[in-house]
């Protein structure tokens, strides 16, 4: 039998913004090792690589955790699942604080990602089900400037707090705010939301489905290249042009300050410019901001503005992938958004463990090359997945 979203259209005020702030606790949780990389290498004794493993088995964590999770959870009232989902990703970010050695950290981060992957596809979900069609596709972005807002204003508090403070004050910070997110869901959330069952025959269909598995691969190819040189940027900037903490924090603010303007942007055009459009156009950007830094590579200065670039185009990127994904098969959306999170999760793994290969042989110059081949890999499978009109369809 085939399954579709049913909508409810029961939005409270402020709704999707509680689904955004859930995704700046998020995305604090999955990023955090980026921004304190120094600290966790002097803190636990292990080198800047090792410290970056968090990041890539964290990755593969995600990108298994997201699919199996939509699959056990999908006939699970929205509201408890979400919120139980925040309540986890606080209670393991107080646990990191305490963690006694790396592996302890490493583990109570590989559970705590288990849950996490949850939160981001299922909020997206659960958009569809609280505003009418025709505002689906910017309330899915603005839910997604959750992640443009962990990296404007999250990452720069966590170096800021990590280098003064310690990575034990910076993860406890993160508890905290998670603490804060599950009141404001709970209280602004209608009960009663219900998505549509995910089975194995949704697997299927998804995989017989050539846009989708296009656009899933766009996702994977963009967050490889980025996180080649994202999750090693703080050391990257440091070897590079002798930046100090505040400076590396500086860019962390710039790249995320850029991506709540990028994501604002997409917001404010995607309803009128369509999804490939929108998407062809963040996707240049992202790849004009990487290929900056690697032609500017030990310019402080110019590698700050291609970050401010790259920043415009990261976050809208992949809001724009969720929103083509709900209008390529709108009854797939479950799994295939749920998808979309675990292959951007692969893109993490692999674009970490190339950048953690590249910095511990020397080659910091190479990172950025790289990552720009990854993302003009993405750009072609863009334009490859340009839709055909059809009359009375909407734009993908």
């Amino acid at each position: 039998m085939k399954h579709v979203l049913v909508p409810v259209y029961t939005e409270r005020r402020f709704a999707p913004t509680a689904l955004m702030l859930g995704n700046v606790v998020t995305g604090c949780s999955v990023l955090a090792p980026a921004g304190m990389l120094g600290e966790l290498s002097s803190g636990l004794d292990v080198s800047i690589r090792t410290a970056g493993l968090l990041i890539t088995f964290g990755a593969i964590m995600l990108c298994v955790g997201s699919p199996v999770t939509a699959w056990l959870t999908s006939r699970i009232e929205r509201r408890t699942l979400l919120t139980v989902t925040l309540a986890v990703l606080a209670v393991t970010n107080f646990a990191s604080a305490l963690a006694p050695d790396y592996t302890s950290l490493l583990i109570i981060r590989l559970v705590m990602l288990a849950v996490g992957a949850l939160y981001t596809p299922q909020a997206a979900g659960t958009a569809a089900l609280i505003v009418p069609e025709q505002k689906r596709g910017s309330t899915i972005a603005y839910i997604f400037l959750g992640w443009s807002l962990a990296a404007a204003v999250g990452l720069p508090l966590i170096t800021f707090i990590a280098s003064r403070y310690g990575w034990r004050a910076a993860y406890g910070s993160i508890g905290l705010m998670g603490c804060v997110s599950i009141l404001l869901l709970a209280w602004r959330l209608p009960r009663g939301l219900m998505g549509a069952p995910v089975d194995l025959k949704t697997w299927a269909a998804i995989g017989r489905n050539r846009l989708i598995v296009l656009l899933l691969s766009i996702t994977t190819l963009q967050m490889s290249g980025q996180f080649v040189v994202f999750t090693f940027m703080g050391p990257l900037l440091a070897r590079l042009t002798g930046a100090g903490p505040d400076a590396i924090g500086l860019v962390f603010a710039v790249y995320g300050v850029c991506g709540v303007v990028g994501t604002a942007i997409g917001t404010r055009i995607v309803d009128s410019w369509g999804a490939w459009k929108t998407s062809l156009l963040f996707t240049s950007v992202l790849l004009a901001g990487l290929a900056g830094w690697a032609l500017s590579a030990g310019i402080y200065p110019l590698m700050a503005v291609s970050v401010a670039i790259w920043g415009i185009g990261f976050a809208s990127t992949n809001s724009m992938q969720q929103v083509r994904l709900v209008g390529a098969a709108p009854s797939l959306a479950s799994a295939s958004v749920s998808l979309n999170t675990s292959v951007l999760y692969v893109g993490q793994a692999v674009g970490s463990a190339i950048g953690g290969f590249l910095y511990a042989n020397d080659l910091l110059y190479a990172a950025g090359y790289v990552g720009t081949a990854f993302v003009v890999l993405a750009l072609v499978t863009v334009i490859l997945t340009k839709p055909t009109k059809v009359q009375g369809s909407a734009p993908r």
